[in-house]
């Protein structure tokens, strides 16, 4: 039965769990030679990849990954060479390997991080070369490559396209199948979106998928080749939409066809950005979230299109979550420097050096920021977080360090003192946040009332982690009259039902 990539997940992190269980004398519930590794296959571009990152990071373990369409025999399995043995009296020369460099990798990060258990990924599985297949099956089989096997506290998580997709792929027998977990994964629109409000995927991408979710995902052979567009695709597009706007350069239909391969498609989009710009221009965002909404702009609102509402909403949405995200980053990092301070305190007060009991912690956290890097989860906000409370305890340390402070309890309220004022930066950044929360809802009271865009509004709020994790944090008494008054549960079937509707095409 296929799933979703949000399902997908779920059952892999469920898995990786159990495997890594032990009783209580500290054997593993499921031996290792009995722990079949999972096997994800589904169309490309889907996710099976991001996941694993997430995964890593969220049970605070390591992820070692490899695309085996780059491995030949040799690098997979090691190269050979000749020993020397003695067996009942008779000498022989018998070939061995050395260790794969897959194995070995394994061993070197746990070498580099001091961690010590993990995933071992490995992405087109099914696409090996004819010469690296046969080892390949004893891999998954075995959990060996030639004679080194993947250490035990490491669980095999495997992924690949199925035949349609690519002409490579080796279709496993049932001997292999029978010893790994197949789950198969599907393109699923909604729990995209989902992880896109999340990491913040660009408004102009979010709103159009809104009314075009037929364009989200395609793969078709035309005479002129492939044409097909995925989650990844949307994904790095919208990265690339962000830093450019940044830097003030061009997106341009040249541009989008380079991520979404679909001629069609990446026109249909291209149209659409231009005309989400020019909304952008005219709306004026950042005015609004300050409370100063320009002449003009609630009645050009109240005239608009649907569409052109939704995507007003999502610039507004866009924003609020922004100011949201600085809060909630700056909040966090606060909390760490907190408990690292609180631990290092005793040690301050007995007399240790600031800079010696807290330079302990900072290295703890730089590892911690290493393990982000290297599961390539360090542009989350725990990662983001964890960044800046590094910087911030060696600048508390510096500045005990230029005040001659002494030691113990002088010491330590020295940087208790430092600290203090870092907090105290916290509340307008705050505010902030809060303040762009509420005059957004004000604007929408006011141009459309009670009605389908308040609803659209508070149910992004809600869906968003970021918004969502801050008003939780925060509290916000404009979303809470809202979410109340719309009963935003009851009414989401039917607002679905009328974005479908919409057609983009008939826009100017």
């Amino acid at each position: 039965m296929a799933m979703n990539i949000a399902e997908a997940k779920e059952q892999v992190k469920d898995t990786v769990e159990a495997y890594l269980a032990k009783d209580s004398a500290g054997f593993f519930r499921i031996a290792p030679s009995r722990q079949r590794p999972i096997f994800l296959i589904g169309a490309p571009g889907i996710g099976k990849t991001a996941i694993m990152s997430q995964i890593a990071d969220e049970l605070g373990i390591g992820l070692v990954s490899y695309s085996m369409t780059h491995h030949t025999r040799q690098s997979a399995l090691g190269l050979p060479f000749i020993v020397h043995h003695e067996y009942q009296g008779h000498e022989f020369d018998v070939s061995e390997y050395t260790m794969s460099e897959i194995i070995s990798s394994v061993y070197d990060y746990m070498e580099t991080t001091g961690v010590s258990k993990g995933i071992l990924f490995l992405d087109e599985i099914n696409c090996v070369s004819e010469t690296l297949y046969p080892s390949m099956l004893q891999f998954l089989q075995f959990k060996t490559f030639g004679r080194h096997r993947v250490p035990d506290n490491w669980i095999i998580v495997c992924a690949g396209n199925p035949p349609e997709y690519n002409r490579s792929v080796h279709e496993f027998d049932i001997v292999t199948l029978d010893r790994l977990r197949k789950i198969e994964v599907e393109p699923d629109l909604e729990t995209w979106k989902d992880y896109a409000r999340d990491t913040n995927v660009h408004p102009a991408i979010l709103a159009f998928l809104e009314v075009r979710g037929d364009c989200f995902y395609s793969v078709e052979t035309t005479p002129e080749g492939k044409c097909f567009v995925t989650a990844r695709g949307w994904s790095d597009l919208s990265e690339i939409m962000t830093l450019f706007e940044d830097m003030g350069k061009p997106i341009d239909l040249s541009l989008i066809s380079q991520y979404l391969q679909d001629p069609e498609i990446a026109e249909r989009f291209s149209l659409y950005y231009d005309l989400f710009r020019k909304y952008r221009s005219d709306y004026q965002i950042p005015d609004i979230l300050a409370g100063q909404t320009p002449e003009g702009i609630v009645q050009r609102a109240q005239e608009a299109q649907f569409d052109e509402r939704l995507a007003l909403l999502g610039m507004l949405i866009d924003g609020v979550a922004s100011k949201c995200e600085e809060a909630l980053v700056n909040a966090e990092m606060l909390m760490l420097v907190r408990d690292m301070l609180r631990e290092a305190k005793p040690e301050i007060l007995d007399g240790d050096a600031v800079a010696e009991a807290v330079g302990t912690r900072i290295e703890e956290l730089e590892r911690r920021l290493n393990r982000k890097v290297a599961a390539n989860a360090a542009a989350t906000r725990s990662g983001r977080a964890t960044a800046l409370a590094i910087a911030l305890g060696k600048e508390l340390v510096a500045r005990c360090g230029l005040e001659r402070t002494p030691e113990g309890p002088d010491g330590f309220a020295t940087i208790q003192a430092a600290f203090g004022e870092a907090v105290s930066k916290l509340n307008p950044v705050v505010d902030t946040a809060s303040s762009s929360l509420d005059n957004a809802f004000a604007f929408i009271d006011d141009t459309f009332g009670a009605d389908r865009e308040a609803l659209v509004f508070v149910t992004e709020v809600t869906a968003r982690s970021t918004t969502a994790s801050f008003i939780n944090r925060f509290g916000s008494e404009s979303y809470y009259a809202h979410s109340d008054e719309l009963m935003v549960d009851r009414n989401r079937d039917e607002l679905k039902k009328e974005l479908e509707s919409i057609d983009l095409s008939s826009q100017n």
